[in-house]
C-alpha cells in the first residue's frame, strides 16, 4: 500500500531515491530545507524504509525549484576543513584573529603625538595673538651696545586701564588719569644665572636727549635730574628706557609692562600666592595691607596691597622693592609647577589672565617671555639666581643716589655675562 500522497510516484521522485549511487565517489551536495538522516542502505531491491513507510520528499535542485532555499547542507561534515560547520572559514562564530598589538600600539602613538604637535601650535599661535607688542625700541636713540645674555626692562604700572569704579575702589588704585611706574626691575638671563635688580622709583637720575614716542619731535636733554619714574610719565616706555640706558649704559633688549588688573588676575588664577610676612605684621591704610606675621596666602586684591605698600615699611621704596622681588619670584615658582602647567583647565585662564594685560615690545617673542619667566623663578626659587637693589650711596632731595663706583662694576659684569659679586642695598 503506499500511503504518498496521490499523483506522486516513484517515477517523478527521480529513479535514484533510496537505492544510493553507483558511483565510487559521494553523491553531491544538496540543497535542502530540512537536514534528515536515515539508516543506512538497505539490499538491493527493498525500501531503505521497511515495507509500508513512506519515504520523504528529497528536495534535489534538478528535481525541485525550493524556493525557501537557505543554503543549508552543502554536502560537508561539519566541522571538516572548507565546510561551512562551526570550526570553518565560513562559521559566524569563529574566534576572531588575534590583534596585531604592534600595529595598534604604532598608530596610537603616531594619533597621540599629531593630537600634541596640534594642540602646542594652536597654543602657541593663540598666545601669541594675545601680546600687546605697543612698544617700539627702535625710537630709541643713542643705544649702548648689546653685551651678552639678555637684559629685561620688567616694569609694573599703576595703569587703570580695563578696571570699573568697583573695581578701582576694591583696589584701592583711586582714579587718576594717565599711568606711571610703581616698580621697575632689570632682568639679566645668562650663562652664569639671572640676576634681578631693582630700580627703586625714587633714584636721581638724568633726563637725557631724546625722541618724543608719538610725536617724533627731539627734545634736547638739559642735565635735568628727576625722579626714575618722571621718565615714564612724561614719554612712556620709550623714553622709560632711554633714561635707564643712559644712566647705567646698559643695553636693554626687551620691554615688558603689566597693570594692576593684570597682576591681580593672574595672581587668582593660580588660587592665590602663599608668601612669608615678615614680623609684626603689615598695615598700610593707603594700599589697604592688613597681614599678621607669618605664612599668607593673598589673594589678587590682596597680593597687590603687598607689592604696593611702602609707608608700613621702615625702608620705604627700598623696602619696598625687595617685598616686590620677593613677591614675583613666589608668583614665577608657584605658577611653573605641574599641577599648573599640566592641568589645561589651570594653565589656559593663568596664560589669559596674564597675557591679556601684558605690554611688550615688538621684538618680543613667546619664547622670550618664557626665558624671562623661568630665569625669574630661578632668581629665589632655590636656584641659582640672585636678587638685589640697585646700590645707593646717599640721597639727594629725597631722590636715592645711586653708588657710581658699584655701578660700573655691576653693569661691566652684566654685559660680559660674569657671575655678579656686587652687593645692592
Amino acid at each position: 500500500m503506499n500511503d504518498w500522497p496521490e499523483a506522486w510516484s516513484d517515477d517523478n521522485r527521480g529513479g535514484r531515491y533510496g537505492r544510493g549511487s553507483a558511483s565510487a565517489q559521494p553523491e553531491g551536495a544538496r540543497v535542502m530545507r530540512q537536514v534528515r538522516r536515515g539508516p543506512a542502505a538497505a539490499p538491493p531491491g527493498q525500501s531503505a524504509y521497511g515495507g509500508g513507510v513512506p519515504q520523504q520528499q528529497s528536495y534535489v535542485n534538478g528535481g525541485y525549484d525550493d524556493p525557501y532555499d537557505n543554503g543549508y547542507n552543502t554536502g560537508q561534515v561539519y566541522g571538516t576543513p572548507g565546510g561551512g560547520g562551526p570550526g570553518g572559514p565560513d562559521d559566524p562564530y569563529d574566534p576572531r584573529p588575534r590583534p596585531n598589538w604592534g600595529r595598534r600600539i604604532k598608530w596610537t602613538a603616531i594619533t597621540l603625538v599629531t593630537l600634541l604637535i596640534v594642540v602646542s601650535i594652536g597654543t602657541y599661535f593663540w598666545a601669541d595673538s594675545k601680546l600687546n607688542r605697543d612698544v617700539d625700541l627702535s625710537k630709541v636713540i643713542d643705544r649702548p651696545e648689546a653685551g651678552a645674555g639678555t637684559n629685561y626692562l620688567i616694569v609694573g604700572s599703576d595703569s587703570r586701564e580695563g578696571l570699573s569704579d568697583e573695581e578701582k575702589k576694591k583696589l584701592r588704585t583711586g582714579s587718576a588719569e594717565g599711568k606711571r611706574t610703581d616698580s621697575m626691575m632689570i632682568l639679566h638671563t645668562g650663562d652664569n644665572g639671572p640676576t634681578l635688580i631693582s630700580l627703586p622709583r625714587d633714584s636721581d637720575v638724568e633726563i637725557p636727549t631724546f625722541v618724543g614716542s608719538e610725536s617724533g619731535k627731539t627734545f634736547q636733554g638739559t642735565g635735568r635730574h628727576v625722579k626714575l619714574n618722571a621718565a615714564y610719565a612724561e614719554d612712556g616706555p620709550e623714553l622709560l628706557v632711554r633714561t635707564v640706558e643712559f644712566n647705567t649704559g646698559l643695553h636693554i633688549d626687551h620691554y615688558v609692562e603689566i597693570g594692576f588688573a593684570g597682576f591681580a588676575n593672574i595672581v587668582d588664577s593660580v588660587g592665590g600666592v602663599e608668601i612669608e610676612i615678615p614680623k609684626g605684621g603689615m598695615k598700610d591704610t593707603k594700599s589697604g595691607a592688613n597681614f599678621e606675621a607669618g605664612p599668607q596666602t593673598l589673594n589678587g586684591e590682596q597680593a597687590l596691597a603687598f607689592v604696593r605698600t611702602r609707608y608700613a615699611l621702615a625702608g620705604s621704596d627700598l623696602d619696598r622693592t625687595k617685598n616686590q622681588q620677593k613677591f614675583l619670584a613666589a608668583l614665577a615658582n608657584q605658577t611653573a609647577t605641574p599641577s599648573t602647567i599640566l592641568n589645561p583647565f589651570k594653565l589656559y585662564p593663568t596664560m589669559g589672565a596674564g597675557l591679556d594685560t601684558l605690554v611688550v615690545d615688538k621684538d618680543m617673542s613667546l619664547f622670550d617671555l618664557a626665558d624671562m619667566f623661568w630665569a625669574m623663578k630661578g632668581v629665589t626659587g632655590g636656584g641659582e639666581g640672585k636678587s638685589m637693589n640697585m646700590p645707593i650711596s646717599g640721597s639727594s632731595g629725597g631722590n636715592l643716589v645711586w653708588d657710581e663706583a658699584k655701578v660700573k662694576t655691576l653693569v661691566s659684569q652684566l654685559k660680559n655675562d660674569e657671575k655678579v659679586t656686587v652687593s645692592g642695598n
